[in-house]
């Protein structure tokens, strides 16, 4: 099932009362996402033949933002929240996201921090994390993605989001241990508990086969 088509039919599953508040958990084969602001030709920095041969698909999204990429080793996350329900604006949400990330680092000594001038986490002048989102009827999609041991050099075939340049770090690399998927999984959970005030119950994790379409 595509990630896009799974994420809408949860999203209509909470809006009509279907489901609780829940929290999608994964990470994508390689793939360039496009958001809403769309992309330039020239923000793709190797030929259709690289993409090709590293087995990376492009794929729009209708998340905010440009392009980015996603992979093996990030850990993504797509909640789907009833805002009204919690009491959030769009900003309010958007600065708990950012929050539940900044916490689940804070327990692995790293520093993580807001830029003004850009969304996301960053540690010093190097992003971490991204946050793209969709938000229709009071329910999200889409969210926000942590580099945990991802192959930094996906990230170099692009200018993410349109910003030339763009340092692009890893919890592995900032640690300097060999971290896995599963380290980050519970320290996330744990904080969205607490910054949303939030029950959460882990379910058994299930193999799919999720992919963008």
């Amino acid at each position: 099932m595509g990630a896009c088509r799974l994420q809408e039919q949860l999203r209509e599953d909470r809006n009509i009362g279907r489901i609780t508040d829940f929290i999608l958990i994964l990470q994508h084969p390689p793939v360039l996402t496009v958001g809403k602001s769309g992309y330039k030709p020239e923000h793709i920095l190797v030929t259709d033949k690289t993409l090709e041969h590293d087995g990376i698909s492009l794929c729009q999204t209708n998340r905010g933002g440009g392009i980015t990429y996603h992979g093996p080793g990030q850990l993504v996350c797509y909640p789907i929240f009833n805002l009204r329900n919690l009491g959030l604006t769009v900003r309010q949400y958007l600065y708990n996201l950012e929050e539940v990330v900044i916490t689940s680092l804070a327990g692995f000594g790293i520093t993580g921090q807001r830029l003004p001038s850009a969304p996301g986490v960053w540690v010093e002048d190097a992003e971490i994390s991204s946050i793209g989102v969709h938000i229709s009827r009071g329910i999200t999609m889409h969210g926000f993605t942590l580099n945990v041991n991802s192959d930094l050099k996906h990230f170099s075939y692009i200018d993410a989001c349109g910003v030339s340049g763009k340092k692009i770090t890893t919890v592995a690399r900032i640690s300097g241990t060999d971290i896995s998927m599963e380290n980050l999984i519970l320290p996330l959970l744990r904080s969205f508990g607490q910054i949303f005030n939030l029950d959460i119950t882990q379910e058994q994790s299930k193999s799919l086969d999720i992919h963008y379409e």
